[in-house]
């Protein structure tokens, strides 16, 4: 039997999943635009977000949360973190008992410092939680470039069902147990790409940018295991990969803030000017207080929470680090 697949959220990356879903499963999304609504059913495209990448066209669009969540039997969650309670606190009272809840948020909420998973815990007991993260850059796979992601879920037996909603022959979806590492790693990574665009921005190099993803991975590392997760899922696509390609690409929203900070503008200028989340610089202060908490040392983090926050400059920044003890690479704190 073929799933229903409701989607919440009509931006790039939830667009992007929901027409990867509709080649296998009867898909509806919820967007919050009727523009958009009415554009992805009329044209199959979603320009705001995805240019003129043709959507499958299978795929339905609907205003109403209700009509899409309703009957879904699997229902994927792609709004940004900080709206991310509100959303499915909207959605609750229609969506059916013990269907899956799966999200594609990499943030961490304000406040309460927690994950998307243990939101949907929260608010929705009962209903199995997962999240689906990765190296996935949405035009790149609208373009039909091949890709990876990790789908994870602490029931394997689900996760390898849902598994095949959502992969296609070029977007390949790995399944991990390890919910707490694989959601920490993309929420981490958005801050290290701060940095890293901080650091392009200025025209450091890529010496520079290699140090920042490599020291940035061991800091990420160290608060993801200290919190719960597993080491090895930090070397995989939801750390390293989604870490590499988060600091290195043009299309990277967090490295694309960094890189404008590099270049001597104002934060509030920057997210203002744009049309999608970057999750980095919401969840910047979570992950510092959680550092803090957890007594985990992470200079990167603090360093780019000072330009965010603090009125310092990206020049400020890499001024800060220097003055940070070189310590041994094996050395855990």
């Amino acid at each position: 039997m073929k799933l229903k697949v409701g989607v919440v959220g009509g931006g790039s990356w939830g667009t992007t999943v929901a027409s990867l879903a509709s080649r296998h499963s009867a898909t509806m999304l919820w967007a919050r635009n009727p523009d958009t609504v009415k554009e992805i059913n009329e044209h199959h495209t979603n320009s705001k977000y995805l240019g003129e990448s043709k959507l499958y066209s299978s795929l339905v669009s609907s205003e109403s949360i209700e009509e899409v969540v309703s009957q879904a039997d699997v229902v994927i969650m792609g709004v940004p973190a900080q709206s991310f309670r509100k959303v499915l606190l909207t959605a609750k009272p229609h969506i059916r008992p013990w269907v899956p809840i799966i999200s594609l948020s990499k943030g961490l909420e304000r406040g309460t410092k927690m994950r998307m998973t243990q939101i949907i815990e929260a608010i929705m007991p009962g209903h199995p939680a997962g999240a689906l993260t990765g190296p996935n850059l949405a035009k790149e796979i609208m373009a039909g470039q091949a890709a990876a992601s990790v789908l994870a879920m602490v029931d394997d037996t689900i996760a390898n069902e849902l598994q095949k909603v959502i992969a296609t022959g070029l977007f390949r979806i790995y399944t991990n147990t390890d919910v707490v590492g694989c959601e920490l790693g993309g929420a981490l990574k958005n801050v290290i790409a701060l940095a890293a665009g901080m650091g392009d921005g200025t025209g450091a190099g890529q010496n520079t940018r290699a140090a920042i993803i490599t020291r940035g991975l061991a800091e990420l590392t160290r608060l993801g295991v200290a919190m719960g997760g597993r080491p090895l899922t930090f070397s995989g696509l939801a750390g390293m990969g989604d870490l590499v390609v988060t600091c290195s690409s043009p299309l990277s929203r967090n490295r694309t803030v960094g890189f404008e900070l590099g270049k001597g503008r104002q934060i509030d200028e920057i997210v203002n000017e744009m049309s999608m989340v970057a999750e980095g610089v919401e969840t910047c202060s979570v992950v510092r207080e959680l550092a803090h908490e957890y007594n985990v040392y992470m200079p990167i983090t603090e360093e780019v929470y000072k330009v965010l926050h603090k009125g310092n400059t990206a020049f400020d920044a890499f001024l800060g680090l220097m003055k940070h003890e070189s310590r041994s690479e094996d050395d855990p704190a």
